[in-house]
């Protein structure tokens, strides 16, 4: 019978093949087939791919290439259809891999192309989160990536980027990828797109359409349907006469949605569903995303974090976000990019040396940056072998670079010659004025008008193609304006920083005043002040890199490099340590944690470290606990924690000082960490922890509270943060913090809300009585859950017998024994002891017995953990674990 089954559907099957295989079996026919069998298709439909695939494989062994190629393409594509579309698919093909092949690395000028199979390095790319903004300047953003590199999370290749995981019943449409300025977005998407255009990977896409949002910004003003639009941009299409594309696997890739200047509006009552129907590029976009135009296409959307919220998480199947580099890719890209292997690993090793430059290099355009000024320096062995260990140095060596180039590629220069020719100048200043205005307005791309308000010549502008792209493409009249921007957000800050700094010590106008005036009294000192006031308004951080650059341009040393394009401002050592200080002040005023490490990155533009080596002095001769830490030294243990290499899976509070103010100064770093340890925590402490415990980029999954006197209040605040469907905890041990009904309320109120991730608490040593219990039930019932509760000491035991218990018994095992009189061998005043403790933990009972196994009576005063059972009367064994501050602290086995 089974034979019976097998034989006939492969018959059946093979002349389905034989159908899809003959260019006379017309479309009607096969339509009709397919509705007559559409109940028995789809239980089918698993076994019949399975089939086709073992039929690819037999055409290809009898060396039927073509009759191959055409089943793998589309199993419902007559040969008569693939036929006539084939030659116009590979010269599509062939068009989209001669684009994506070669990419020119922030340089756009012939000779410098490199392959992108060449440099590409894989990138990390995680699965999850949400579509939200993160407005934060996306410096912030790198280094919170760096914090968590280490964090378990799901990654995907590029390839697999419309693969569902496992677990995930839906099939993925669209994919919303999301990443800083930088970080790869358009490189994944060429990558993507090349490897199929070169037959390497998704070969089951018939179709892949790739448009930057700057280049449908220019057809703002212009009506297409959804077939239009594709022909205007792929001619190929068009002359094929491909309309329907129903019948195709079709991918639609949308760079850049942060670029996007279309009225986008996801929420329209305006429905489109015919894709040969005209209207307007947003309404087609919109339509198109929302899956009433072509719903079997795919989608793949790229974006800055800061506009993802544009798309509807309704329309969204999956999240991805790229994190750039991880350490070990930093390596390999810099090995790809340098041939010279001694060079390679003097700029690795080099970068290590530089929190802030290993930070940036997460970055791929700052990789970038980083090779073309050390590879220069050290070809030409400048500076006297000295290589540049801050931003501001590396980013003066990369415009001198880029100046250099000019000045002998396109000017015909020596390089002899004078770096700064009055030309030279003229042109970098114009690129200040751009950056800086540009900066203030939020502007990442412009166009021509812009470049001409400042007093740009395009022709000339381009030829700084290093620091200024120019996108566009004059082809059959597609492009009315020319678009431009700078390589990355980071050259656009430090030229717009130039330009402040230029403008002040030229003309005395302090730009970041809301009313400037020439005045030649404001000291250089009061400039660079304001400028930190200026950064620390800001909310999101959006100044933070502006002001590293505009501080790192304060430094003599730095105006030297520039000499010739910067008058020297005759800065005295005065001058350098009133900005120092200034600096330091802020920090002491206690500003959000973000803006404490920015600027310490400040002090390290100015050569300053004192409060961050005092810090590691002590964090390295172990006696941090002991001292009382100003706010700035709590930002500089900070700093240090989070800039280390180190993997902070898990903080002890204890280490660093005793107290609620540790938590308070390392919010941070608890934030980062799967695994907290508090003591001597307050009401207040619960409701930091609260904040850390709802915020998205929190990784805690186990927080240890015991024996603190948090009572009801406390407990109430923290489950704020319990209950927020972006909290992960999945331990939480709340021992012996003198909690009662109306804390068990607060609790069971919280897991309600978020019932998904906590899967053990310890409620153990507590008040919650008879109706807290009854409370508990749900939770305690749960089988994901683990609850542990004591069911008689629970109004007894607290944080100070806790402390007693510790300083009393050093180490014992205590047994269930039989014998009623205490081991002789033991001191009896020990005994006696621990017997008024027994008593004070339940004074109603006296019958308990104690026996002390031998080893333990080796090391009386050791202060490890030790286990107490006991039976006492009405109470069934408990294990106890109570452990000392050196190692955890009490919690119910």
């Amino acid at each position: 019978m089974l034979e019976e089954n097998i034989i006939t559907f492969v018959k059946n099957e093979l002349k389905k093949l034989q159908n899809d295989l003959n260019p006379d079996y017309s479309e009607c026919q096969r339509d009709e087939e397919e509705v007559l069998d559409s109940e028995e298709e789809k239980q089918r439909r698993s076994s019949r791919e399975a089939f086709l695939k073992l039929a690819v494989n037999f055409l290809r062994i009898m060396k039927q290439e073509e009759l191959a190629d055409c089943l793998q393409s589309s199993e419902r594509i007559s040969l008569h259809k693939f036929s006539l579309y084939r030659n116009e698919i590979y010269t599509f093909k062939c068009n989209l891999k001669k684009k994506f092949q070669c990419v020119f690395e922030g340089i756009a000028k012939p000779g410098t192309q490199t392959t992108l199979n060449e440099i590409y390095t894989e990138l990390c790319i995680t699965e999850g989160g949400t579509g939200e903004v993160n407005t934060e300047h996306e410096v912030r953003q790198i280094e919170m990536f760096s914090w968590k590199r280490n964090r378990p999370e799901t990654t995907i290749r590029c390839e697999d980027i419309f693969k569902a995981s496992t677990g995930r019943d839906k099939p993925i449409r669209t994919v919303l990828t999301k990443g800083v300025a930088g970080i790869g977005k358009t490189f994944l998407t060429q990558k993507f797109t090349l490897d199929w255009s070169e037959d390497k990977t998704n070969q089951d896409i018939q179709f892949i359409f790739p448009f930057p949002f700057r280049e449908l910004n220019l057809l703002k003003d212009k009506k297409f349907s959804l077939v239009g639009l594709i022909h205007h941009f792929f001619t190929e299409i068009k002359e094929a006469g491909i309309c329907n594309f129903k019948k195709f696997k079709v991918v639609f890739i949308f760079n850049g949605l942060d670029e996007c200047r279309l009225p986008l509006n996801l929420h329209i009552t305006e429905i489109l569903t015919d894709v040969t129907e005209s209207t307007s590029v947003d309404v087609l976009l919109t339509n198109l995303i929302r899956g009433k135009l072509l719903p079997s296409a795919h989608i793949w959307i790229t974006t800055r974090p800061a506009a993802a919220n544009q798309i509807p998480a309704e329309y969204i199947d999956m999240v991805t976000e790229i994190r750039g580099f991880t350490d070990p890719k930093k390596e390999e890209y810099f090995r790809k990019r340098l041939r010279d292997k001694e060079e390679a690993n003097t700029i690795i090793s080099h970068i290590k040396t530089s929190r802030s430059l290993h930070i940036m290099c997460h970055i791929p355009i700052f990789c970038w940056i980083t090779a073309t000024v050390l590879e220069s320096l050290l070809k030409t062995k400048q500076d006297g072998g000295k290589l540049p260990k801050t931003l501001t140095e590396m980013y003066i060596h990369f415009l001198v670079v880029q100046t250099k180039l000019k000045n002998i590629k396109h000017d015909g220069e020596a390089e002899t010659d004078p770096l700064w020719s009055p030309e030279s100048r003229k042109m970098v200043e114009a690129l200040g004025k751009l950056a800086f205005e540009q900066l203030q307005k939020g502007n990442l791309i412009f166009y021509e008008s812009d470049l001409t308000e400042c007093g740009i010549n395009v022709r000339e502008a381009s030829v700084y193609s290093g620091v200024l792209t120019q996108i566009f493409k004059e082809v059959k009249g597609l492009y009315q304006d020319r678009v431009f921007c700078f390589i990355h957000l980071s050259i656009q800050e430090f030229l717009a920083a130039l330009h402040a700094h230029l403008t002040f010590t030229n003309s005395g106008v302090n730009l970041l005043e809301e009313e400037q005036t020439v005045s030649v009294h404001v000291s250089e000192s009061h400039f660079y002040q304001s400028a930190v006031n200026k950064a620390l308004q800001s909310p999101n951080g959006h100044l933070d890199l502006f002001l590293r650059f505009l501080l790192g341009l304060s430094m003599p040393s730095n105006q030297e490099l520039l000499q010739g394009l910067l008058t020297p401002t005759g800065s005295s050592s005065q001058t350098n340590q009133e900005i120092i200080q200034y600096t330091k002040n802020q920090i002491n005023q206690n500003p959000s944690p973000e803006k404490s490490i920015n600027l310490f990155h400040c002090l390290n533009e100015l050569n300053d470290d004192s409060i961050v080596k005092d810090i590691q002095r002590r964090l390295n001769s172990g006696n941090l606990f002991m001292v009382n830490l100003s706010h700035a030294q709590w930002s500089a243990l900070v700093f240090i924690l989070l800039s280390s290499e180190k993997n902070l899976n898990f903080i002890d509070l204890k280490t660093y000082s005793a107290s609620a103010e540790a938590l308070l100064g390392l919010l941070p770093v608890v934030k980062i960490c799967k695994k907290a340890l508090g003591c001597n925590l307050t009401q207040t402490s619960c409701e930091a922890l609260s904040s850390v415990l709802s915020a998205t980029s929190s990784r805690l999954i186990e927080l240890d509270m015991s024996n603190n006197n948090l009572q009801n209040s406390g407990v109430k605040r923290l489950c704020a943060g319990l209950g927020s469907p972006q909290c992960a905890l999945q331990i939480l041990r709340l021992s012996g913090c003198q909690i009662t009904e109306k804390g068990c309320e607060s609790l069971v109120s919280a897991l309600k809300s978020n019932p998904s991730h906590l899967r053990e608490l310890d409620l153990s040593y507590n008040h919650p009585g008879d109706s807290g219990i009854k409370l508990l039930s749900p939770v305690r019932e749960d089988p994901r859950k683990e609850t542990v509760m004591t069911t008689g000491l629970e109004g007894l035991m607290n944080p100070g017998l806790c402390t007693v218990m510790i300083q009393i018994i050093s180490q014992c095992t205590i047994t269930y024994q039989q014998p009623s009189a205490f081991p002789a061998h033991l001191p009896l005043t020990r005994l006696q002891y621990m017997w008024t403790v027994m008593l004070a933990l339940c004074p109603s009972t006296r019958s308990f017995q104690i026996c002390c196994t031998t080893s333990t009576l080796s090391t009386p005063h050791s202060l490890k953990p030790f286990t107490l059972g006991l039976e006492l009367g009405f109470l069934t064994p408990i294990s106890t674990s109570v452990l000392t501050q050196k190692t955890e602290p009490l919690r119910l086995l």
